[in-house]
């Protein structure tokens, strides 16, 4: 059952986000949250993980934000190849930095639980400023795409 639940929703994602830019867009930064949470899940100490899981829980829920960000350029400008439309190419900037920085957000985790591991004291500051960096990208993606409506 699962497979055909996960090829239903594979199509519905063509139908709405094309094969082109904007499904790449997307779907790179559904990868990057993936990753940010399976490095959350190996930490240890609760404290740490309770903090952390807050932070990219927000960061999650810009994952809606994002497919409809998408979803809304792939019917402005439609792309079912690697050629980014110019007419929305500030969107598609603002959409890769995200995924970009949220990549980077995985690392700055990793990083915090290597220094945990290691006895060392740890401060999520530098998670949440990541994190605030991928909200400002997914907030400008969408002011770009709204004047470009």
């Amino acid at each position: 059952m699962a497979f055909f639940s996960r090829l239903r929703a594979e199509r519905a994602a063509t139908r709405e986000l094309g094969e082109g830019v904007w499904r790449r867009a997307h779907d790179r930064f559904q990868r990057s949250l993936d990753r940010v949470f399976q490095v959350i899940e190996g930490i240890a100490d609760d404290k740490v993980y309770n903090q952390l899981v807050k932070e990219a829980n927000e960061m999650a829920d810009l994952l809606a934000t994002v497919r409809q960000l998408c979803t809304m350029a792939q019917r402005i400008t439609p792309s079912n190849d690697e050629h980014i439309p110019q007419s929305t190419a500030g969107v598609h900037r603002s959409l890769t930095k995200s995924a970009n920085d949220l990549a980077t957000t995985a690392q700055v985790i990793a990083m915090m639980r290597m220094q945990a591991e290691a006895g060392e004291s740890i401060d999520i500051e530098s998670v949440r400023h990541r994190a605030q960096l991928v909200k400002e990208d997914v907030g400008r993606a969408a002011q770009l795409l709204t004047d470009s409506e």
